[in-house]
Order: structure tokens, then C-alpha cells, then sequence
């Protein structure tokens, strides 16, 4: 299943694909950012592949990279009982991906909390707002350079 995942990815998107690894029977992609959406519907409407279930999405801060950013897509194939993993990495200049609500709607609220805690936008979500932290506050909680102790005075706390 490996090798026929790969071989139709690379030859529908030799561009896209950037780099390929298998660890401990996970196979990863590494993708071009632009081409996420492209890649994630022809994995879901390929008949043979039949990606039909985008189980989690979520974000990483690479701290120090040039590209710092990741966004992590763990997609499953229910038919083959198979999952592989897609990522895609965004700088923190251009701190934007394309939605895949469209492809997978279960995407909504994740592609949110990964804006909410990171700070990615997600380009044509329905309704990107924040779902934990208050439209106003200015941070991003799950980045790294954020400081562990929060921010002093960045949120108002309850009075007791």
C-alpha cells in the first residue's frame, strides 16, 4: 500500500511532494503548502486510496527553523485500513495555509485551534475565530517563545 500511496502522489504532484519518510510503519509527506488542498482531495476521492477520514489535525513550532511552523494532517483510509500523515511547513512571515474544510469538514474545528494556540490562518475557513482564548488577546499560547508562567496582565482572571 506504501509503495502505490507514493507512486500516485508522485506522479500527480511531482512538484508537491518534497520529501518522503517511513518511521516505525508511518508514512509521512512532506507537501508544498499550496497544494494541500489538491493533495487531500485526490487522496479522499481516489477510488483505489479512498482517504475518507481526517482524524486529527494540529500545529508545531519548530522554534528555530527557517520554516518555523508545521501543520500536521493524520488522514485514514477506512476501506484499506491504512493512515499516512501530511505536513506542511509555513514561515512565520507567512504564517497562512489553505483550509481543507472543504475536503474534510471534521477540519474546522481543529484547523481552529491550531490558529487559536499557533497563530496559522487557514485561508477560506468558514469560521476561522478563537475557540479558547478571547478574540482580543494578542498571544499564541502553544508557541514556543511564549513565556510558560503567561504574560502578565495580557488576560483579565475572575475575581474571587
Amino acid at each position: 500500500m506504501k509503495e502505490k500511496i507514493e507512486s500516485k502522489l508522485r506522479s500527480k504532484f511531482p512538484q508537491a511532494i518534497l520529501e518522503v519518510s517511513d518511521f516505525r510503519g508511518d508514512l509521512t509527506f512532506l507537501v508544498d503548502k499550496n497544494s494541500i488542498v489538491d493533495i487531500c482531495k485526490f487522496l479522499k476521492e481516489d477510488e483505489e486510496l479512498s482517504f475518507d477520514l481526517l482524524v486529527d489535525l494540529c500545529g508545531v513550532d519548530r522554534a528555530k527553523r527557517k520554516d518555523r511552523f508545521e501543520v500536521v494532517y493524520h488522514i485514514t483510509s477506512l476501506k484499506n485500513k491504512f493512515r499516512v500523515r501530511l505536513k506542511v511547513r509555513v514561515d512565520e512571515k507567512d504564517c497562512v495555509v489553505d483550509s481543507v474544510t472543504s475536503v474534510y469538514p471534521t477540519a474546522n474545528w481543529h484547523e481552529r485551534e491550531t490558529y487559536d494556540m499557533f497563530g496559522i490562518t487557514f485561508k477560506n475557513h468558514p469560521d476561522l475565530r478563537r475557540m479558547y482564548m478571547p478574540e482580543e488577546f494578542e498571544y499564541y499560547p502553544l508557541r514556543k517563545d511564549f513565556p510558560l508562567m503567561g504574560i502578565p496582565g495580557s488576560l483579565s482572571l475572575p475575581k474571587k
